[in-house]
C-alpha cells in the first residue's frame, strides 16, 4: 500500500491552511496514495495557545459533517470522498466538556467520507528550557482511550492502524497498549515537534518504536519556522518495522510517500519474533 505523509508550515488562518491540505490531499492521490495523514494542528498554528479554543468545532455527523458548523471535518470527509482514499486529519481542536480548553483530535475518514476513528490526544506536552515554554494543559482536555482502527486497501489486504499524536511518542506503553489483542501493522503519529526536541530525539524515538512493535510508522509533521515565531521540526517520514526510514523531508509543506508492504512486515517478525517472546506486560 502507498502511504503518504504530508508536511506543512500552518498559518494563523484556517483558510489558508484547508487550501494547502486540500492541495497536498490531492497531490498525493494522483500519485497513488491510498491513505494519506496530515500533521498536528494542520488548520492552525496560531499566534496564542489559546487561539485553538476560538476555532474549536463540535464532533460534527459522523456521515454528513455541516459545512457551517464543522467545515475541518467537512473538508476531510469531502477530500477522502473526492479522491476515494483514507484521510487521516491530525489534528483538530475538538470541543471539550471543559471551559477554554479543547481536545486535540485525530479523526479518520475512509473513501466513502465517513468517519471512522477519533483519537484525543492522551499525553500533554510540557516543556520549559529557560528559553521556550510550552504548557498544553492550560488549553488541551486530554484524552483517556488508545484508539486504532482496521482499513482494507484496495489490494484486499486489512491493516491495523493505531492511532497516537506528537508527545505520546514518548511513551512506549501506549503502543503496547494499541497492540496488546492484535499486532499494530502501521502507527500513524501526527506532530509539531519543536525544533529543540525534534533535533535529540524525533527520529530515535519513531525509529525506536517502529523496531520495538515490528511495525510500519507513519509521521506527518509540521516542518518550519511559523508566523507566531516557533520553529518545527520536520522531517516527516515513513519507517518500515526493521527501523529503516523509506522517505523523510526536512522542511517546508510536501508530500512524502513510500511503499509499505505486508510481506516485508512478515519476513521481519518471521527472522525476529520478539512479539512472541515478551514476558511482562
Amino acid at each position: 500500500m502507498k502511504v503518504a505523509a504530508l508536511q506543512m508550515v500552518s498559518t494563523p488562518r484556517v483558510d489558508e491552511n484547508l487550501a494547502q491540505a486540500r492541495t497536498l490531499i490531492a497531490q498525493a492521490a494522483r500519485a497513488g496514495a491510498e491513505l494519506v495523514a496530515l500533521p498536528e494542528y494542520f488548520c492552525l498554528m496560531g499566534l496564542h495557545d489559546k487561539d485553538k479554543v476560538a476555532i474549536a468545532e463540535p464532533l460534527a455527523d459522523a456521515r454528513v459533517p455541516d459545512p457551517a458548523t464543522a467545515p475541518m471535518q467537512h473538508m476531510l470527509a469531502q477530500a477522502a470522498r473526492e479522491h476515494r482514499i483514507w484521510v487521516i486529519g491530525g489534528t483538530l481542536p475538538i470541543r471539550s466538556h471543559e471551559a477554554n480548553r479543547v481536545f486535540n483530535t485525530v479523526l479518520v475518514f475512509n473513501p466513502q467520507g465517513e468517519r471512522v476513528a477519533r483519537y484525543d490526544k492522551i499525553h500533554l506536552f510540557c516543556f520549559d528550557d529557560g528559553e521556550r515554554r510550552y504548557d498544553e494543559a492550560a488549553s488541551l482536555t486530554p484524552g483517556r482511550q488508545p484508539v486504532s482502527f482496521e482499513m482494507q486497501d484496495k489490494a484486499g489486504e486489512h491493516w491495523h492502524i493505531g492511532l497516537s499524536v506528537c508527545y505520546d511518542l514518548r511513551f512506549p506503553e501506549l503502543f503496547r497498549t494499541l497492540g496488546a489483542a492484535k499486532p499494530l501493522d502501521l502507527i500513524v503519529l501526527p506532530a509539531a515537534f519543536t525544533d529543540t526536541t525534534g533535533k535529540a530525539h524525533w527520529e530515535l524515538l519513531l525509529r525506536a518504536r517502529a523496531v520495538e512493535n515490528l511495525c510500519h510508522v507513519l509521521a506527518p509533521a509540521q516542518g518550519g519556522l511559523h508566523e507566531n515565531g516557533r520553529r518545527t521540526f520536520g522531517h516527516s517520514l515513513v519507517i518500515e518495522p526493521w527501523g529503516a526510514v523509506l522517505a523523510v523531508q526536512d522542511e517546508g509543506a510536501g508530500v512524502v510517500m513510500a511503499d509499505i508492504t505486508h510481506e516485508r512486515q512478515t519476513t521481519v517478525r518471521t527472522q525476529l519474533p520478539a512479539l512472541t517472546h515478551r514476558v511482562l506486560g
